[in-house]
């Protein structure tokens, strides 16, 4: 970790990146709706502002660089590897990307795509019933595309944490809570009872074990 080349000004892989992930995302998120838009757009800047770090220009290593080089001596954090700060943090000298941080934050990823991509598919198939998507993720959470969003972006936190992306998550999570209850007063005039039974027995961002009726939150 600490002979490696400086890895930034690599704007071409913030690009090419950036366009990978949001691709991705679009290809099982599908946004129609202007609120779809809003939170997709959202979520994109904040991979941007990650990719930005991550390739471009290490921001969140220079704001720290004198207490990282008094506390890290030795570590050239121009490295890409020592990007990772989380594993430099707890020691952990070998690969970075064999850490436990980037373990946890690789499993994450993959969980938030694999939930999205299985929503989108409840969803979809739901509208165009004319129904209350309740099957799938659907039976477990009433908003898991924007659980997946904040699954996602956890995951990146762990593997290269910045402070504009620190800064971005609670407020992107306070913004998709916004968007979900909208949509719920929407779905309820367009459900009434039904969908009112399904939010209270279906917790909406984390799952937990089956309750009454009337009881989940």
């Amino acid at each position: 970790m600490d002979d490696e080349p400086a890895a930034y000004g690599l704007w071409s892989l913030v690009v090419i990146n950036s366009l990978v992930f949001i691709i991705f995302a679009f290809s099982f998120f599908k946004p129609r709706t202007t609120r779809d838009w809003r939170s997709f757009g959202a979520f994109s800047a904040f991979l941007v502002a990650l990719f930005t770090e991550m390739y471009g220009f290490p921001l969140t290593i220079y704001f720290f660089s004198g207490w990282l080089a008094s506390r890290y001596p030795g570590i050239d954090f121009l490295a890409h590897d020592s990007g990772h700060l989380l594993e430099v943090l707890a020691g952990w000298r070998a690969n970075p990307h064999f850490g436990p941080f980037h373990v946890a934050s690789d499993l994450l990823i993959i969980a938030g795509f694999a939930l999205l991509a299985m929503s989108w598919r409840v969803l979809y198939e739901a509208q165009r019933a004319h129904r209350v998507a309740m099957t799938g993720p659907y039976a477990y959470l009433r908003h898991p595309q924007y659980a997946a969003f904040m699954l996602i972006m956890v995951g990146f936190l762990l593997q290269w944490p910045t402070v504009i992306t620190a800064g971005m998550f609670p407020i992107l999570v306070l913004m998709y809570v916004r968007l979900a209850r909208h949509e719920e007063r929407d779905a309820i005039a367009e459900f009434g009872e039904e969908y009112i039974r399904y939010a209270a027995r279906t917790p909406a961002f984390l799952p937990h074990p089956r309750r009454e009726e009337g009881q989940a939150r």
